[in-house]
């Protein structure tokens, strides 16, 4: 596997670095090749180094999986339930037409196999409006309505399920991509919440990111070799988003010197977020009450109640969609 799908060969007569088997995968930033046994193993390993480095979930807690049906969702769910956690999944309908109808096919052909407990809110059914809705409402960008709704909906759903933690699949990518975009607007306050883990504090659950020592490609692999289908393309509404574009500048570096990525984003992580940790606790200060819901929020109404009462109020807006492709065993 060569590229940023697995469906590309690896590299002809390759083999392990471990057990000298034919590699299914060429990790540069490893300066190494793995077959499909030491790939899982490398996975596995990876993610709880990163649990356990900043305690992301203890033993007995009850953990909720936001998932897409992309390949990191599914991944992490799928790592989590192996290691023996109390994972149930939580999806959000966001109404991007045929691409959200694939999403949930896959997410609960998922939760179906594997008898795990899947639980669903959709935007338009539960709360009146759909993303591309919002988009037309707001005159923002989809992205802006679709991270507001998810990650409210996230802590809701594990405030009111008694979860202890909500866990999302940010990758190593994911992670490096918006330090760089942060990094670049010097934006302090972001900088001092981007973290593997935010714990529960002033109404809102734990948040963990266990996939954070782990790149897309390795996720992928995870995925292909676990036998797990999952839905192939970013979502259409995200074509232009600044995040893919601090993605592709830092590939073009990663290709030149392998484990940029990861230095630059676990650097931080090690000298510089410690230093930021009081701005971290400085942001939550000055809560209160949402008047309509009762979340917490810094003025008198939610932005995500605003939201709801905006693009309710708005004519649904139809989605095109063509057919999308799923990653196969």
């Amino acid at each position: 596997m060569t590229g940023d799908h697995p469906s590309k060969p690896h590299p002809p007569g390759s083999r392990c670095r471990v057990c000298k088997a034919p590699a299914v995968i060429d990790l540069p930033r490893h300066n190494a090749n793995f077959c499909a046994d030491h790939l899982l193993q490398l996975c596995r390993r990876q993610v709880t180094k990163a649990i356990d480095d900043f305690d992301m979930i203890g033993p007995d807690d009850r953990v909720l999986v936001a998932v897409s049906g992309g390949k990191d969702s599914l991944a992490v769910w799928d790592l989590l339930v192996e290691a023996g956690y109390r994972a149930d999944g939580l999806y959000v309908g966001l109404g991007i037409g045929e691409y959200s109808d694939a999403s949930l096919d896959v997410v609960r052909a998922f939760a179906d196999d594997r008898t795990l407990t899947l639980r669903v809110v959709d935007l338009r059914d539960d709360y009146g409006y759909d993303v591309p809705t919002a988009a037309a409402a707001t005159g923002r960008v989809p992205c802006s309505a679709c991270g507001l709704s998810k990650r409210r909906l996230f802590d809701r759903a594990a405030l009111e399920g008694g979860y202890d933690v909500v866990v999302t699949g940010h990758n190593l990518d994911d992670e490096a991509a918006v330090l760089f975009g942060n990094t670049l607007r010097w934006d302090v306050e972001y900088l001092a919440r981007q973290l593997p883990v935010l714990p529960a504090a002033n109404g809102f659950p734990k948040k963990a990111k266990p996939l954070v020592r782990l790149t897309e490609r390795e996720t992928a692999a995870w995925c292909v070799v676990r036998g797990i289908d999952y839905l192939v393309e970013e979502c259409p509404m995200a074509a232009g988003n600044r995040h893919l574009g601090y993605k592709e500048a830092l590939n073009a570096i990663e290709a030149r010197s392998p484990g940029a990525k990861a230095s630059f984003y676990l650097g931080f992580l090690d000298r510089m977020a410690p230093l930021l940790a009081g701005l971290s606790a400085s942001a939550v200060e000055g809560l209160q009450p949402c008047d309509r819901c009762g979340d917490p929020t810094t003025g008198d109404t939610c932005a995500f109640c605003r939201l709801v009462a905006t693009a309710s109020a708005h004519q649904p807006v139809a989605v095109e969609m063509s057919t999308f492709r799923r990653g196969r065993r």
